[in-house]
């Protein structure tokens, strides 16, 4: 593997960095500017497409164009499946991170709409891309790329008050095998960052024709601490985020060159 390079068969799928909120469904929030403006500070993963993707790397890349807070690409698209839903944060989220109302009443239709216009193109893209690494090299790794705030938000499961790991390793008991989760475990704890399995997040993202059928498909989830490299209030990216990204992108190549 040539330095800064991922493997081949490597897909790095970047769900929630994107703070674009299209014109079109703006009006459904019920949150003004500057509400919406802390909402997507709180709820976007910022900056992990640097942080996971080198310049010049040539993995392939599923990222979604839209936040979370138009449509939630990580949630199962029924909300019968959903755990999250229950909490209102289904793939269309009903309310904020602190369990406010964020949108109002959808119309007939409209949740298909949002659906057809963001859900399913994005999953189609990460089919695509998995399954031209398995025609091409027999295996495919989905890294899920993420970052989570240092103290819980209201809408988590997760206890407030626990201290947070620096990285967070998601598995999934069918695509993640033990060596793979313990690869990841390993090169973060080598860079000197504690590192949490499945807390606060657990789980590893795989296109759903492929969830639990397809054992060439294997996938992890990684989940940086934001603040190893940000100010959480305005999400402004600390001094040494370039160095963190570097180590960040170092650790995945280690994990990876140890499978």
């Amino acid at each position: 593997m040539r330095p800064g390079a991922y493997l081949p068969w490597v897909v790095l799928h970047v769900p929630h960095d994107s703070t674009t909120v299209p014109a079109a469904v703006r009006p459904q929030f019920l949150l003004d500017d500057a509400e919406l403006g802390r909402e997507l500070a709180r709820m976007t993963d910022h900056q992990t497409l640097t942080l996971f993707a080198d310049p010049s790397s040539d993995a392939s890349i599923v990222r979604s164009p839209v936040s979370r807070l138009v449509v939630d690409v990580e949630r199962f698209p029924n909300d019968r499946d959903e755990p999250m839903a229950a909490r209102g944060m289904g793939a269309v989220y009903t309310v904020t991170s602190q369990l406010m109302p964020l949108r109002r009443r959808l119309r007939d239709g409209e949740r298909e709409a949002l659906m057809d216009a963001y859900y399913r193109p994005h999953h189609q893209r990460l089919e695509e891309a998995v399954s031209a690494a398995l025609d091409r090299h027999g295996r495919c790794l989905v890294i899920d790329c993420h970052s989570f705030p240092s103290v819980a938000l209201p809408y988590e499961l997760a206890a407030p008050a626990k201290v947070r790991p620096d990285i967070c390793i998601g598995t999934d008991d069918f695509h993640t095998s033990r060596e793979l989760a313990d690869a990841f475990v390993s090169a973060f704890q080598g860079e000197g960052w504690t590192v949490g399995v499945d807390d606060p997040f657990p789980g590893a993202l795989v296109p759903g024709s492929r969830y639990r059928k397809d054992t060439r498909v294997e996938a992890v989830m990684v989940e940086v601490n934001r603040r190893l490299y940000l100010l959480e209030d305005d999400a402004m990216p600390l001094a040494d985020f370039a160095a963190t990204a570097q180590r960040i992108r170092h650790c995945c190549r280690v994990a990876l060159s140890a499978l």
